[in-house]
């Protein structure tokens, strides 16, 4: 038996196969000399003795796909200290850094109409009841979106998902102002529209970064692109006057639509759905991905779970699901509120106008991602250190929902309006650590249908934002107090943080057969 073997190097430890007498092939493992180090292009002779076995290959291998340092202590310390330098120039972090963009974008074409709403009532003579309501055409359309179009991400991915919802909300934006001298109906149905395709944002973030971030790495993936979406409030709050002083009503608009579509142009020609089809990865980082986050059991059971109507009964009858349901819907409700509320509360309390202050158009939306990022890589510390993902999940979430409860209970006892602000800045800083509980939940219990199952909670969060934004105006009528309405969003915060505490899991949970 003198057959060659083929030998491949891509570490110190590699393997090879042969061809045995009975047409099946043996696989063995060769350990090279921790001494050992191979010049450019040099044919090595290899000897492997079995039992009953002996052969020789020649293979050429290049000093520069393996060397074996003979200090190995050496060259951990140089691999640890190059893989902050890896991770920030890796493809993978490039494909977030382009999500992070888009969710800046989805949240300024969001909320430059909370700006815009002022000069349009003023021209159309709208009153605030129905400013109101044009304000909330959005979400008509958000709560529509986000189950369809988690299905849609599950069923073609990401990148594709993400490229259409970009260049439609980018539409939508763009038309805007033309659309509100058309007339009312036109203006409604392209805020509507905007919020069915701002709908696909979250599921595809989820999609893409459970194919391209091992484990260890997701919670920081979600930092980083949810820093984006935090960002895309201070953007859209600072800038968005500045454009209108500059071009008038039309120039927010315009400018953040046609940021999008060259957002677009980006993203289709420069990403890959998945890094198995992407031409700029490197064998390095590829190998990583795999061999860390498993990538291909999850894509194949994507194939063969996500092909048909997703199994939503049997997603309903898990307390998992309904952990993130309830998480998504406070978290969506106390982030309403505070967008929604906390102007008409420091009026009426501290008679501050918060729309005149800079602060509060930027800090704490910038707190928020600079927090959310920073729970991303502690939460990916304690897991890489031995800690349980259920574990960790239920310590980010904790802090996201007992902080900002007690935070709104510090608020409403505040004395002054700076006091008052820092603890408002700090309800939303500590809010961003829900961003690595339930958000990064949702691909560790049902990777093969985050999307969809994402978009369940997402309509469950509009609805409780809907519930909430509303109900403060109401609440505050009957009751007559707006620290009460507080007071209450800091019980439901409590309460949220219970239920999760209870019954969330970081453990894959089987939904069906294949799983």
């Amino acid at each position: 038996m003198n057959s060659p073997a083929t030998l491949r190097y891509l570490s110190p430890s590699s393997s090879f196969r042969k061809p045995n007498s009975f047409g099946k092939q043996l696989v063995f493992n060769i350990k090279l000399p921790s001494n050992c180090e191979f010049p450019p292009n040099h044919n090595c002779c290899f000897k492997l003795i079995t039992a009953n076995t002996f052969f020789r290959t020649e293979v050429p291998v290049r000093s520069n796909r393996i060397r074996a340092s003979s200090n190995d202590s050496q060259s951990q310390s140089v691999q640890r200290q190059g893989s902050f330098v890896e991770f920030i120039t890796s493809e993978r972090v490039k494909v977030v850094a382009m999500i992070a963009l888009s969710l800046a974008l989805c949240n300024a074409d969001r909320v430059v109409m909370s700006v815009a709403i002022v000069p349009l009532s003023l021209s159309h003579g709208w009153r605030q009841s129905f400013a109101g309501v044009v304000q909330s055409s959005f979400l008509w359309g958000y709560l529509i979106s986000p189950i369809a179009g988690g299905t849609l991400v599950d069923y073609y991915g990401g990148k594709l998902v993400m490229a259409w919802g970009v260049a439609l909300w980018s539409t939508a934006t763009l038309l805007t102002p033309w659309a509100a001298e058309a007339s009312l109906w036109t203006l409604l149905a392209m805020r509507m529209l905007l919020g069915i395709a701002e709908g696909v944002a979250l599921p595809c973030m989820n999609n893409m970064i459970a194919r391209w971030f091992p484990p260890t790495e997701r919670s920081r993936a979600v930092g980083l692109a949810m820093a984006g979406f935090q960002l895309g409030s201070a953007i859209g709050l600072t800038f968005s006057p500045i454009l209108m002083s500059q071009g008038g009503l039309f120039g927010p608009f315009v400018i953040f639509g046609l940021s999008g579509f060259l957002w677009v142009l980006v993203w289709v020609s420069a990403t890959s759905s998945t890094p198995e089809h992407s031409r700029q990865i490197s064998i390095h980082e590829l190998r990583y991905i795999q061999n860390k986050g498993q990538i291909h059991t999850i894509v194949e059971g994507k194939s063969k779970t996500s092909k048909g109507i997703p199994p939503f009964r049997r997603l309903l009858s898990k307390l998992p699901t309904w952990s993130i349901i309830v998480a998504n819907a406070m978290h969506s409700w106390g982030f309403f509120v505070i967008l929604s509320w906390m102007p008409i509360y420091f009026k009426t309390i501290y008679h501050v106008d918060l729309r005149q202050a800079a602060w509060f158009s930027a800090v704490p939306w910038s707190m928020m991602a600079l927090t959310g990022y920073f729970a991303g890589v502690l939460s990916d510390l304690m897991i890489q250190r031995g800690i349980s993902v259920t574990l960790t999940r239920k310590a980010m979430q904790s802090v996201g929902f007992f902080g900002p409860g007690f935070a709104l209970i510090g608020l409403t006892t505040a004395p002054s309006p700076s006091i008052a602000s820092a603890w408002l800045t700090l309800a939303v800083g500590l809010k961003a650590f829900s961003h690595c509980g339930f958000l990064v939940n949702l691909q560790e219990i049902a990777p093969q249908y985050s999307g969809v199952l994402h978009g369940i909670s997402n309509t469950a969060g509009t609805l409780a934002a809907i519930i909430g934004t509303v109900g403060a105006g109401f609440f505050v009528e009957l009751v007559g107090s707006f620290k009460g309405f507080l007071m209450l969003t800091s019980v439901l915060y409590f309460a949220a943080a219970v239920f999760w505490n209870v019954f969330s899991t970081g453990e894959r949970v089987k939904f069906d057969d294949s799983t």
